[in-house]
């Protein structure tokens, strides 16, 4: 199987191309939450996945993008950072929205040719020369004309030199065992650093913001995902078969008007997101879990570094505001569903 290798490879990209699909196809299992929402992954998550005879730290980071808020710049800074600090660079792409159409447009046989996207062509020009990139050009499974793909492939070595090019569709699980091979002749001569069932490096509390964060995302739409924050205030895991792990976490947002929005009428929107997360967390842990989630207005906390800090972007412990309300998503195991599960009170 030849030598021991392990290094760290940070999966690049513009939002939305399938990073974070492209990881949890990898471990198979959905490790990174996902959605529609542009600008979901906000920070750097490592999954461990292993091809032949190499430890593979895949490191899933939030797209690039132009900046309008501070939390978009700290996004961007975390994304180079990766780049800068990884042994290989997995750049990630897709086929243009306009080629995607076009491509199956019987009456357009041939179409406007594809060509890279202008924010790849940025992206790409950051990356240096010396680190050793492998071009993963994701969604083609939308092109039923695969020969149209070629030209786009051309056109991006045209840009730099990459140490491989991989077509793939994330979502379907084509190719992605081939980036990982790829990937592994390229990651230095090492012992592993991770024991044989490791996954991640992040603790089970960093998930359950998560997880509670991606059915905000599923459920809300407009401002209200990009203006969501996460923190939790009590995890506590008990041995094995004493008892369920509880999790207390608080919802931070940035407006009254988004604070009702996601509390919904009688708390039913609330509670469906606290339900599916708690699910989530659940599949994780593989043991049952009490989710409570409370609601707050932090305004405009996006725009502050120090806001960031206190919601977990660098730092954790923002006091709070008085007169939250406060949901119980949990569910009698007996009962189902109950009037406990989504109940809803003012804290004093």
């Amino acid at each position: 199987m030849g030598p021991s290798r392990s290094g760290t490879v940070a999966i690049i990209g513009r939002p939305n191309v399938g990073k974070s699909t492209l990881l949890n196809a990898a471990l198979e299992h959905p490790l990174s939450i996902v959605s529609s929402t542009p600008q979901t992954t906000r920070d750097a998550i490592l999954g461990v996945a292993h091809s032949g005879n190499a430890e593979i730290g895949l490191l899933d980071t939030p797209g690039l993008h132009k900046a309008r808020s501070e939390l978009g710049r700290v996004m961007n800074e975390t994304a180079r950072e990766a780049a800068r600090a990884a042994d290989v660079v997995v750049f990630v792409t897709d086929l243009p929205t306009i080629g995607e159409r076009r491509a199956n447009d019987e009456d357009e046989p041939r179409g406007r040719p594809l060509e890279p996207h202008a924010g790849d062509k940025t992206l790409l020009a950051d990356i240096g020369e010396g680190k050793p990139t492998i071009l993963v050009l994701n969604k083609i499974d939308r092109v039923a004309d695969k020969g149209r793909i070629l030209p786009l492939i051309e056109a991006f070595t045209k840009l730099r030199e990459f140490a491989a090019v991989v077509p793939i569709a994330a979502l379907k699980n084509r190719g992605v065992d081939r980036v990982l091979d790829e990937v592994a002749k390229l990651l230095p001569e090492g012992p592993h650093r991770y024991g044989p069932e490791d996954m991640t490096d992040r603790p089970v509390r960093f998930f359950a913001a998560e997880y509670v964060r991606e059915q905000i995302l599923h459920a809300t739409s407009a401002e209200v995902p990009h203006a969501v924050a996460i923190t939790i205030d009590r995890f506590v895991e008990p041995l094995e078969g004493q008892g369920a792990v509880q999790v207390d976490a608080t919802i931070s947002v940035e407006r009254p008007g988004q604070k009702r929005i996601l509390i919904g009428t009688g708390g039913e929107v609330l509670k469906r997101v606290g339900t599916q997360a708690r699910l989530r967390i659940e599949e994780l842990t593989g043991r049952k879990v009490n989710l409570k989630l409370w609601v707050r207005v932090v305004p405009d906390w996006r725009k502050s570094r120090q806001d960031l800090r206190e919601l977990g972007y660098g730092g954790a412990g923002l006091s709070g505001e008085e007169g939250t309300i406060r949901i119980d998503a949990e569910l009698d195991d007996e009962l189902g569903e109950s009037d406990q599960d989504g109940g809803e009170q003012e804290d004093q």
